[in-house]
């Protein structure tokens, strides 16, 4: 049976391109804040264990890449045991020599880790880096099903809405919206709240990483896409209880799933000005 509340922390920090180390040690002083504050998932930015940084992909991807043996993630795995916490994070996973993921690996309560989750819809210069997941994943915390996405995953309302479909009462969605975005950062995510009844969990990098400078904006929406605790600027937790009963009385509210057709079939045009050529009279003799 789902545990009624579950606590989680969407974590807004900078991360150091192509330094691994250095982010590692930064997600565990976060992941020891989270837990101190009761939460039992952890959630980090896309790509924040190499930092969001096109450049130092393509100049120095032994830097950037891990795999889950990767004896740099030790010191996470650690934290995640000790204080029996689950971890996601973002990375650049090489699964080949010439072929690496950008997926979310998880850090259990056991100390294992596992690969995730492989985005997939990747973004710009994202498809040149890049080899795109095939298959949608959740992650389960204490039996919450937990619909995993990253930043441009979030944008297609059917990826959020598989996860739906499947069970997940949450989506997490750890991101990098660049200085400039947020408008669409803010739009996005509460609406794949709204469209599916569920919780969204947003983590976004704040400050420089190499070329580039992100925003953050860290939050949690509920179920009828309201912000329930959010990160303005700086560095921060945005730590919140998600609540079963919420997400019931939400799609009480708006029976997205219950009310949506199979299918809408085809389409009609309609010719409103009266000018058109219908295909019965179309290059006709009008004289």
């Amino acid at each position: 049976m789902t545990q009624p509340v579950l606590r989680v922390a969407a974590v807004q920090a900078e991360s150091v391109a192509g330094n691994v180390v250095a982010n590692i040690a930064t997600a565990v002083r976060w992941t020891s804040a989270a837990a101190d504050e009761g939460a039992r998932l952890v959630v980090f930015p896309e790509l924040f264990l190499c930092g969001y940084s096109p450049q130092t992909l393509v100049d120095r991807p032994d830097d950037c890449d891990v795999t889950p043996a990767d004896a740099r993630l030790c010191m996470l795995a650690d934290v995640a045991r000790a204080r029996r916490v689950v971890v996601l994070v973002g990375a650049s996973v090489r699964v080949q020599r010439a072929q690496r993921t950008l997926s979310l690996l998880a850090f259990t309560a056991a100390g294992e880790v596992t690969v995730a989750y492989d985005k997939q819809h990747l973004s710009g210069v994202e498809q040149r880096l890049f080899t795109a997941g095939t298959q949608g994943a959740s992650l389960l915390v204490d039996r919450w099903a937990i619909g995993l996405g990253i930043c441009y995953d979030g944008c297609f309302p059917e990826h959020a809405r598989a996860a739906s479909d499947e069970g997940a009462l949450a989506y997490a969605c750890p991101s990098a919206y660049v200085v400039g975005s947020e408008h669409r950062r803010d739009l996005y995510y509460a609406a794949r709240a709204l469209d599916n009844g569920m919780y969204v969990v947003f983590a976004d990098l704040v400050g420089r990483c190499g070329e580039l400078e992100f925003c953050g904006g860290t939050a949690v929406f509920d179920p009828q896409g309201r912000v329930v605790t959010r990160v303005d600027a700086g560095s921060g937790l945005a730590v919140a209880d998600l609540d079963r009963s919420v997400v019931d009385e939400a799609r009480r509210i708006n029976p997205f799933a219950a009310d949506r057709p199979r299918g809408l079939g085809g389409r009609t045009l309609v010719h409103g000005s009266g000018l058109e050529a219908t295909p019965a009279t179309a290059g006709a003799d009008r004289s």
